[in-house]
């Protein structure tokens, strides 16, 4: 799974515990990272690691917190940290509705593809998944580059003298931020691919993937999910569609489907964290 690098801090001796577990669970994202490929289930496992992290921060509410945010010579930091929230946030948001509309255009194309006709249905609906799928990638596309220089924001900021406790809490707060920035750009990064047209050295390998769930050493850092979907299609929209290909599709599009829904339930879950925190870093900062 491809996140930006993010780089860890060193806390002071006696953080609190809550700064500690914080970094435990970017530890364990850092791990993920390292040995996730850019998949839907790893992008899933990421977002429920993230959403694990926000927990951790909505035990952050604490005296310590208000002060260090609150405080006259960290105004810029809260600033930074406000205009974060609301960026991700808007990102979720965005992401998740495009994501849940995608999803539909998949359900409607399995349901005619179960049909086994090809009919003018099956073709509607291929051609309504296409435009579904090249919008969600425009859209990533977009939404990327926003990412980017929220990235490049937060990375150029200076860091805080790292032996003052009230810097450490807004370092944490710092690596959160840049870490959701990173699982984002991730998941943005799985649907920006272009649809992938077919080719004939192509079809036996998605034949072998379908049938076995196993792809070639070479092929593993790939989104097996979409590109094996596409090119699927491709297949079955030609005059040499047959019953296996059908099949397949059908096997394809089921197991895509899956996957989206657990995106969208991660995204559901992440959108509230992200309300959540805002709300929180509101209220710290008007006290």
């Amino acid at each position: 799974m491809h996140i930006c690098h993010v780089r860890s801090i060193s806390l002071p001796s006696r953080s609190h515990p809550t700064t500690l577990k914080i970094q435990e669970e970017l530890y364990k994202l850092r791990t993920l990272e390292a040995s996730s490929t850019l998949a839907l289930g790893a992008i899933s496992n990421g977002l429920s690691g993230l959403g694990e992290l926000y927990n951790c921060m909505d035990e952050l509410s604490l005296p310590s917190t208000q002060q260090a945010i609150s405080l006259h010579q960290h105004e810029r930091w809260a600033n930074e940290l406000l205009d974060g929230s609301i960026i991700l946030l808007d990102i979720c948001g965005v992401t998740r509705d495009s994501i849940s509309q995608f999803k539909e255009n998949i359900g409607d194309l399995r349901y005619a593809l179960r049909r086994r006709k090809g009919d003018m249905c099956t073709e509607r609906s291929i051609n309504n998944y296409n435009t579904s799928r090249k919008k969600l990638s425009k859209d990533a596309k977009k939404l990327l580059g926003v990412l980017k220089k929220m990235y490049n924001k937060f990375e150029d900021s200076p860091l805080l003298d790292q032996d003052h406790q009230i810097s450490t809490v807004i370092r944490v707060l710092k690596e959160v931020t840049i870490m959701s920035i990173s699982i984002f750009q991730s998941l943005l990064l799985l649907f920006s691919a272009p649809i992938l047209k077919s080719r004939p050295s192509r079809w036996s390998l998605v034949s072998k993937f379908m049938h076995k769930g196993t792809v070639a050493c070479e092929e593993k850092h790939r989104n097996m999910e979409l590109e094996n979907v596409d090119i699927i299609l491709v297949a079955i929209s030609s005059e040499e569609s047959n019953l296996e290909k059908m099949q397949l599709a059908c096997k394809g599009m089921k197991a895509l489907e899956i996957s989206i829904e657990g995106l969208n339930n991660g995204l559901d879950s992440m959108f509230r964290h992200l309300i959540k925190t805002r709300v929180s870093l509101l209220n710290t900062i008007s006290h």
